[in-house]
């Protein structure tokens, strides 16, 4: 008996997949637990495991597409099964979706007939299991046939496919035509100088929007337009935090980052003020006995925010080593949900940027974040002299449901007295 395999929910915000490569073709046969494909979620590429045995008699997502969650992906059957009634079914279903999308509008009908969409459209875009005998894009009315990967990445490269030979069947560009690509320059014959491009109309191009993209927009839009947002900035003199790192560093294995100090001084201070430690959940406000930092870390299309879980209790090297862990997980995109989950804070750090001060929006469910700039080489003034300084200012962004001024203050002078004098931290 064929099953049919859907798009499962990978995560807690995920509301659809990409498919970024099968690795099993139509006609293999499929173990349950082989990987059938590798699928672009909105905060890492995670793998799409089989838990039926058989043959994986139909793929209804090409690579680089995108299904909604629950959306039909595969079909795992017999050898040779013949799935043609499940595709038909489908479709019907799929048509009687549309009919009732059309029948029961969520605009008015007069916005519909603005909006000038043939019903016979939206049908034919709705359909997910329509099968696609030929990839093709069109540009200035000629039609050229692409792979969905080819097509990914020239949009990625901002190439003009329509300018690309393909050496696929019948012309088909590939992926290695994409990759190989050089565009032809424009030569004067006379001076044999290659001269630039003259753009002499207007121009731009669009990239679609990625799975984590399009996390990030919609949670810090509803951060910022549901919690209400109030900002504190405070220097911190750095001159002893750097020479205890330097000490720290001489003597340790492994090297310690001015933000692992920075993570574990909040962390102490997160203990003495639970208020900015808690999540204001509507009719109640969940005060965190945990400690559960989220660290920011920037990759190609976002923010990602790992956590060090029960950060009061670590030792510096023993945090070091788990943030340089999580962030190259990041950045390869083999994070799990385990990872990203459970936050009670957040610290934001665009200092190794040049930036010397900047406000963070909160990170969902966290009252407060702590934006961090850069440390300045600046001159103060100790004891009615001028002397070499350096400082650093933090910002901390809250929210005004659960934390004050008072206490949002309060806590960004513990975590200013943990950072000046850094053997507090350790005790």
């Amino acid at each position: 008996m064929a099953e049919i395999i859907r798009m499962p929910k990978m995560s807690d915000t995920m509301e659809e997949g990409v498919i970024a490569g099968w690795l099993k073709k139509v006609g293999e046969e499929v173990k349950s637990g082989d990987i059938l494909a590798e699928v672009e979620t909105d905060k890492a590429t995670m793998e799409l495991e089989s838990y039926d045995d058989g043959f994986l008699l139909h793929i209804g997502i090409n690579e680089g597409e995108s299904v909604p969650v629950d959306g039909v992906i595969a079909i795992i059957g017999e050898k040779d099964e013949d799935v043609s009634s499940i595709l038909n079914e489908l479709k019907s279903d799929a048509i009687e979706q549309t009919k009732k999308e059309i029948e029961e509008p969520e605009s008015t009908p007069s916005e519909i007939e603005d909006k000038n969409i043939p019903i016979e459209e939206v049908k034919e875009e709705t359909d997910p299991v329509k099968e696609i005998k030929e990839d093709t894009i069109s540009e200035n009315d000629i039609r050229v046939k692409a792979s969905p990967l080819a097509k990914k990445l020239a949009i990625e490269k901002g190439i003009n496919i329509s300018k690309v030979s393909g050496s696929g069947d019948g012309g088909r560009i590939t992926k290695k035509d994409i990759e190989n690509f050089s565009p032809v320059s424009f030569t004067d014959t006379k001076s044999e100088l290659i001269l630039p491009k003259i753009h002499s109309e207007e121009s731009y191009e669009e990239i679609p929007v990625s799975q984590m993209r399009k996390t990030i927009s919609k949670r810090l839009a509803e951060s910022k337009f549901s919690a209400p947002h109030f900002y504190l900035t405070m220097e911190i003199d750095m001159n002893n935090c750097i020479e205890g790192r330097k000490k720290i560093n001489e003597s340790s294995e492994i090297k310690i980052s001015f933000n692992d100090i920075i993570l574990k001084a909040c962390a102490v201070a997160l203990r003495k003020h639970p208020m900015v430690n808690s999540s204001f959940l509507g009719d109640k406000i969940r005060i965190n006995h945990h400690v559960h930092i989220g660290v920011a870390v920037a990759v190609d299309e976002g923010l990602l925010v790992p956590v060090i879980r029960f950060a009061d209790n670590k030792s510096l090297s023993h945090i070091s080593s788990e943030v340089k862990s999580l962030a190259g997980k990041a950045k390869s995109k083999q994070l799990q949900s385990s990872d990203w989950e459970g936050n009670t804070f957040t610290i934001s750090n665009l200092g190794m940027f040049g930036i010397d001060e900047f406000t963070a929006i909160i990170n969902p469910n966290d009252s407060c974040i702590l934006a961090v700039g850069g440390i300045r080489n600046t001159p103060v003034v100790k004891n009615g002299e001028i002397v070499p300084g350096n400082l650093m200012k933090v910002t901390l962004s809250c929210d005004h449901r659960i934390v004050d001024g008072a206490t949002g203050s309060s806590f960004l002078k513990s975590v200013k007295e943990l950072i000046e004098d850094p053997i507090k931290i350790l005790v």
